[in-house]
């Protein structure tokens, strides 16, 4: 538990006599003195006979085990870009403990010419805040995919799942970073490893080489790069590993159009899964489940404790910016506000210094402040989170739907039997509507019923324990009202006026068999509102537009995590729900966790995060 919660320690850029970058941590240099990229390509790319044994493959990956200043992974960028015969699919999973600031990173980097710079400059625009754990980039339309693994590698060795064909072993001197050379790691990457996996390393050590050969590897020595006469191969031995993946890019149908489905329908799509969504609120067009609903926050869930709901928010934000950051029509990052009651700013204020996130992702923000940052003048601090955004959902899900691999349907799905190609949806008269090889139900309260006629005999303890809510959002005029350009949130939440309307949320009714907007409920959200903003609800009441809100559906579990995962042993049949109120927040990320899986990448999350929203 310790190595997870330990604040990570930034890299500071320091140069050697010879102009070299070093590690004043470690007193070691990040490279060879003849030069990073030829070593790159001499140790790490010929070591693993690339881009030779990539050839003909759909899909190939990479494990690094310490990124440094990223020039082993340009260095097989270039290559991929260059080779006729390259994969379709690209992926590192890359180790750092002690990762650059951006700014530092690209210092470090300046210096490159020609396409070299270019792709530099887009690792620098692409690179995350400095927050442990596991942070996916993509590159090149998501062809190429970088999974940096932030923090102590003994911890997130054991952490990561993917499946490795490459290993490019580059830490610190085994002197210096014994950590980076054990055989407890080396046994992880044996997890890690397909069937003939490669390894290649600068380092001839003995011990390391013994280690390497009791973990399952069979090495040998090669002439070596820059003054070092030997290095070391290796080839993980006959009969260990699993069989390389071999995606069918097999088509898929979704029951759900709302957040959760188009989130896992368009992570498939891009992946060239040919993708069917079912949902008869298609019948008022492809956002149709979001139909009226102007404005949503997503803001970062944040606890004290950075706790397993915290860091899928985080990870499910970070991703779906990378997918959204150019959907200007749907989506705006413009930050947001948390409101921290005084009785408790002591403990956040502690907290956050005990995190020690960057504070581009958070940071305390004092009263005198908060005009500046939100627009508006409050009397009591609160937390800043630069990833908060203004989204508008029904936008947002037509254009994620739009994607040519996606068909949507308008059609309600009444039942699922096995048959054809798999399994089959059925309407209301049961007529066949579509079959594929797999299905994902994220169709909400349907969904149990659904699965219990699938599998009757299966028990789904979290899914029992599902929760239905209606609620409402609602609608003010702006002019009058505070013209802030940041979202407040707290115990409800104010969104940056779109169209001349602000948005203001949320209620949460529970036993109801309808949800629709009422005058209790405005009510309610102008009372919540209010009190954020400081100002009197008799404001926020005259201000009322027409219509005055939104009304829709919320399912969550009690533990407020949501259900991604398998079902069945096949991995045929997979749920997506339970997302509450952060729909916005997983829908991206349960899209990808589901996409990697069925198509052999390394995972976005770590395995303990997997393992708390699975279905069984």
């Amino acid at each position: 538990m310790k190595a997870r919660r330990e604040p990570l320690q930034p890299a500071h850029l320091t140069l050697d006599a010879q102009g070299v970058p070093c590690s004043t941590l470690y007193g070691d240099v990040y490279h060879s003195r003849s030069g990073a990229f030829d070593q790159a390509r001499h140790v790490f790319l010929r070591g693993n006979d690339l881009p030779q044994r990539w050839q003909g493959r759909d899909t190939f990956t990479v494990c690094e085990t310490g990124f440094g200043l990223g020039n082993n992974f340009l260095a097989l960028w270039q290559a991929w870009r260059e080779c006729g015969a390259r994969p379709q699919r690209l992926h590192v999973l890359s180790f750092e403990a002690h990762p650059f600031t951006a700014a530092d990173l690209a210092r470090a980097l300046a210096g490159h010419e020609g396409e070299m710079a270019g792709l530099a400059q887009a690792l620098v625009d692409a690179w995350p805040p400095l927050i442990a754990g596991l942070h996916r980039l993509e590159f090149e339309g998501g062809r190429v995919t970088l999974t940096l693994a932030f923090g102590r590698i003994e911890y997130l060795a054991r952490q990561t799942e993917a499946r490795v064909d490459a290993f490019f072993l580059d830490g610190f001197s085994p002197r210096v970073n014994p950590q980076m050379w054990s055989r407890e790691l080396f046994g992880q990457l044996v997890r890690m490893a397909n069937e003939g996996a490669t390894a290649a390393t600068w380092c001839s050590a003995g011990q390391v080489r013994r280690d390497l050969a009791a973990a399952g590897f069979l090495v040998t020595r090669v002439p070596g790069f820059g003054g070092k006469r030997q290095m070391s191969r290796a080839v993980l031995r006959p009969g260990l590993g699993r069989p390389a993946p071999r995606p069918q890019r097999e088509p898929v149908i979704v029951v759900g159009g709302g957040l959760a489905g188009t989130g896992v329908a368009h992570s498939l799509a891009l992946r060239g899964h040919a993708v069917a969504v079912f949902d008869p609120m298609f019948r008022s067009g492809p956002g149709g489940s979001h139909e009226g609903h102007r404005s949503a926050a997503m803001t970062p869930a944040l606890s004290r404790d950075d706790n397993p709901m915290s860091r899928l928010s985080r990870a499910g934000i970070l991703l779906a910016h990378q997918r959204w950051k150019g959907l200007h029509d749907a989506y705006v990052r413009c930050g947001s506000l948390l409101r921290v009651p005084e009785s408790e700013s002591g403990l956040w204020r502690a907290a956050l210094r005990e995190l020690a996130q960057p504070a581009e992702w958070a940071r305390w923000c004092e009263a005198h402040e908060t005009e500046a940052q939100v627009g508006h003048a409050l009397r009591h601090a609160g937390v800043w989170l630069g990833a908060g955004s203004r989204v508008r959902p029904a936008a947002l899900i037509a254009i994620l739907l739009a994607h040519e691999g996606i068909t949507v349907h308008p059609r309600a799905v009444a039942s699922i039997r096995a048959g054809g190609t798999g399994w089959q949806v059925l309407g209301d008269d049961a007529a066949v509507l579509g079959e594929a090889p797999r299905i994902v139900l994220a169709t909400a309260t349907h969904t149990p019923a659904l699965l219990a006629a699938l599998f009757p005999d299966a028990h789904y303890p979290r899914l029992s324990a599902m929760q239905r809510m209606g609620g409402q959002v609602a609608f003010f005029r702006a002019g009058d009202l505070p013209c802030t350009h940041a979202i407040v949130a707290g115990a409800g939440y104010w969104l940056p006026e779109d169209g001349g309307i602000h948005t203001g949320g949320s209620t949460y009714v529970f036993d109801t068999a309808v949800s629709e907007p009422t005058e209790s409920g405005f009510d309610s959200v102008a009372h919540k509102v209010a009190g954020l903003l400081e100002i009197d609800a008799a404001r926020l009441r005259a201000a009322r537009a027409q219509p005055s809100g939104w009304a829709g559906w919320r399912v969550a579990f009690s533990d407020h995590l949501p259900m991604i995962g398998a079902v069945d042993a096949r991995e045929s049949v997979w749920l997506a729900c339970g997302y509450g109120s952060r729909g916005l927040s997983w829908m991206t990320l349960a899209g990808e966790i589901i996409a990697a899986r069925l198509n052999g990448e390394p995972q976005v999350v770590e395995r303990e995060l997997l393992k708390s929203v699975r279905a069984r």
